[in-house]
């Protein structure tokens, strides 16, 4: 669970008069909402600070961050596992203020599966539907589609220690989707798996969402799996969502350093605005020199700025010759990564410049210490907040 510190503030106490505002999409449209809610465990620190948050009907959200960000806490918050100190979560429209565990309807997938290792599977994947009071014939039913859903039809009077662990983790996904529930929560599921496996899981988790429509809330530290499966991406940070969006929106378009520095790859540079025009803005390297950049989150000219640019989006001579961004480059390292190169070169006053090749357009050869012309166009160089 994350519990490092946030920055110290004022703590509110919960409340109990306020009223959620309207949603954009609709209420029929958002299953869970999150309403100016905070949570301390000292009674000092917030953990979670002022989190408001919609979650549609139907979507795949993650929560992303890194160890201590807050996402896990969130995740506990609306499982029932911890309370507010502030705020309300309301699921389908309904507080769940005093709404216990059991009663909220929801499934969940733990990193250490949490199954009954006496149990059988079908007894594991039973449980839940006893404990809802379900008929027999009812129970049979649909643990035999819940077994084929996660491609377990032939191991249900298999106990858990009589798998794999990637089958562990297909009989938890099947117990936490057994009984139909209006939400699923999925902490760190696949974090004890293999890369390949994992990788595999990644889709096919992906695929079971997508073939019932379920409601998935889904954390990880983990930026590649969280692109690879979610619809919306919530960014954690200090206890506070940095950035909300879509995967592709997420990579292209951060709103902040951090951001860009979480999720994927980046070149990081410094300098001070000196220049505004219109959304672009020029920017003096600390290191010497001018860059364009996509004034995205600057603070006014004479101020300092980081620019934010993917190790794609850098073009190798001759085709730099055409870039407003233009500098001549020391080649220090070449790596061969399959279907492309990563190089290293200098430039710009650093020496872990970084610039991804496609195979397919890697011309002539390169070798260390060679002087490269490098360039970018400032659409792709975004200037954010410096840290």
């Amino acid at each position: 669970m994350d519990r490092s510190a946030a920055p110290r503030r004022e703590v509110l106490l919960p409340s109990r008069e306020a009223t959620p505002p309207g949603t954009s999409q609709g209420e029929a449209d958002m299953l869970v909402r999150f309403f100016d809610v905070q949570k301390t465990f000292d009674g000092e620190t917030l953990v979670i600070q002022n989190l408001n948050l919609d979650i549609y009907r139907g979507e795949f959200l993650t929560l992303l961050g890194p160890s201590g960000s807050g996402k896990t806490t969130t995740l506990m918050m609306l499982a029932g596992f911890e309370p507010p100190t502030h705020g309300d979560i309301l699921l389908a429209g309904r507080s769940l203020r005093n709404v216990p565990p059991h009663k909220r309807d929801i499934g969940l997938v733990f990193q250490n599966y949490a199954l009954f290792p006496h149990m059988t599977v079908e007894e594991n994947l039973a449980f839940p539907l006893l404990a809802r009071r379900r008929r027999r014939a009812e129970i049979a039913e649909r643990i035999a589609q819940a077994l084929d859903m996660v491609q377990l039809g032939g191991l249900g009077k298999r106990r858990p220690n009589q798998l794999s662990g990637g089958q562990q983790q297909r009989v938890a996904l099947a117990r936490a989707l057994v009984f139909e529930p209006t939400l699923v929560l999925m902490d760190e599921p696949l974090g004890a798996l293999d890369k390949q496996l994992r990788e595999q899981m990644q889709l096919e988790v992906r695929h079971i969402h997508e073939r019932l429509g379920v409601t998935v809330v889904y954390v990880t530290h983990d930026q590649s799996e969280a692109l690879t499966m979610s619809d919306r991406i919530a960014v954690f940070d200090k206890g506070a969502i940095q950035q909300l969006a879509e995967p592709q929106t997420l990579y292209d378009e951060p709103v902040n350093s951090f951001v860009a520095g979480f999720i994927g790859e980046n070149n990081r540079l410094i300098g001070k605005v000196v220049s505004i025009t219109g959304d672009e803005c020029a920017v003096e390297l600390e290191a010497g020199g001018l860059v364009y950049a996509l004034a995205v989150n600057v603070d006014g000219v004479g101020t300092r700025t980081l620019l934010s640019l993917r190790p794609e989006r850098v073009i190798v001579n001759p085709d730099a010759d055409h870039c407003p961004n233009r500098f001549p480059a020391c080649l220090e390292e070449i790596i061969y990564q399959g279907d492309h190169l990563r190089v290293r070169v200098s430039v710009c006053g650093r020496d872990d410049f970084t610039i991804k090749i496609p195979r397919s357009v890697n011309g002539s050869p390169m070798a260390r210490g060679q002087t490269l012309t490098i360039g970018w166009n400032p659409r792709d160089c975004r200037a954010l907040d410096a840290p």
